[in-house]
């Protein structure tokens, strides 16, 4: 798959909260710190969370929010105040700024996206994960959020995330080319790097090989890691690689999810970047949003080929 991932690339390295991960264990931990009137609270709704003129994070008090919340605690901030998480319901609440990850990830600091992005992925195992895949009987939720025990068996169960990998292609013989592919599912200028889903047995560098013949039918090599993302949709972890085609005139589209693969030069590739985000339209290529993975193993190999 080719992806259009718009979770800053910056989130991925970046410590912006303390996780705090020893203090989940502590017995009625969301209780207290709902009881805290410096507890801070980050609504999520669906896929989206709470914004405040669309920049920043919105934090409420405890006492704000429903009790019917789905509670989670996400750690402390920089002041030592608690964070937690409470998905509500679709219709709850619906008078404030919402925004995915998608859309506002490349605005917000990497500090905020990084909450964001773990609080929307904690949201979305907790709301799929109310009865036990083993047994299917119900589930209590445990450890402040972060793990659910299920009530027939006693399974316990955490949130998952799945490896996937992504991959910027370059030319076998011209460095200053880079292939691209543009989805069948998006317009005909729109083109990004080729990304799909580690199978089961399969090492990244394996996957890499196998999406590139079958989405773009070439053969690559000299295949190299870059860098990581989270991306909670569904709960995933963006693998980002570098590799180099075997031969260039051997790319062609898979005609079914990939509906185009071409060379791009570097000019064309520079004009891109100094456009924007494929979502201001317009004509000329368009590139994965500004702080998306893909786009920043694109940036990166620009800069690297100046």
């Amino acid at each position: 798959m080719t992806t259009q991932a718009s979770a800053p690339a910056a989130a991925a390295a970046a410590a912006g909260f303390d996780r705090s991960a020893l203090e989940r264990a502590a017995p009625g931990l969301r209780e207290r710190l709902r009881e805290d009137a410096s507890t801070r609270v980050l609504l999520v709704r669906g896929d989206a969370v709470e914004l405040t003129d669309g920049t920043a994070l919105r934090w409420r008090s405890a006492a704000e929010v429903p009790d019917d919340a789905l509670w989670a605690f996400l750690g402390r901030d920089t002041h030592e105040r608690a964070l937690l998480m409470a998905r509500v319901d679709a219709d709850g609440l619906a008078d404030g700024a919402w925004g995915s990850l998608r859309t506002v990830g490349g605005v917000l600091s990497a500090d905020e996206a990084d909450v964001l992005t773990t609080a929307t992925s904690l949201a979305r195992w907790l709301a799929d994960s109310a009865y036990c895949p083993r047994c299917g009987a119900a589930t209590e939720v445990e450890n402040a959020g972060w793990s659910r025990r299920c009530v027939g068996c006693g399974a316990e169960h955490f949130p998952r995330t799945d490896p996937a990998v992504i991959v910027a292609v370059t030319s076998a013989s011209a460095p200053a080319r880079l292939l691209l592919g543009s989805n069948a599912l998006w317009g005909a200028n729109r083109f990004s790097c080729f990304a799909g889903f580690v199978e089961a047995g399969e090492s990244a560098e394996a996957a890499v090989e196998r999406e590139l013949f079958e989405e773009a039918g070439v053969r690559v090599r000299d295949v190299q890691y870059q860098r990581s993302q989270s991306w909670p949709y569904p709960r995933s972890l963006m693998l980002g690689f570098r590799a180099r085609a075997v031969a260039d005139d051997e790319v062609r589209p898979d005609g079914d999810e990939i509906a185009a693969v071409r060379w791009f030069s570097r000019a064309e590739i520079g004009e891109a970047l100094e456009r924007g985000d494929w979502v201001a339209g317009g004509d000329g290529l368009l590139l994965p949003g500004s702080a998306s993975i893909a786009r920043r193993l694109i940036a990166d190999w620009y800069a690297e080929t100046a």
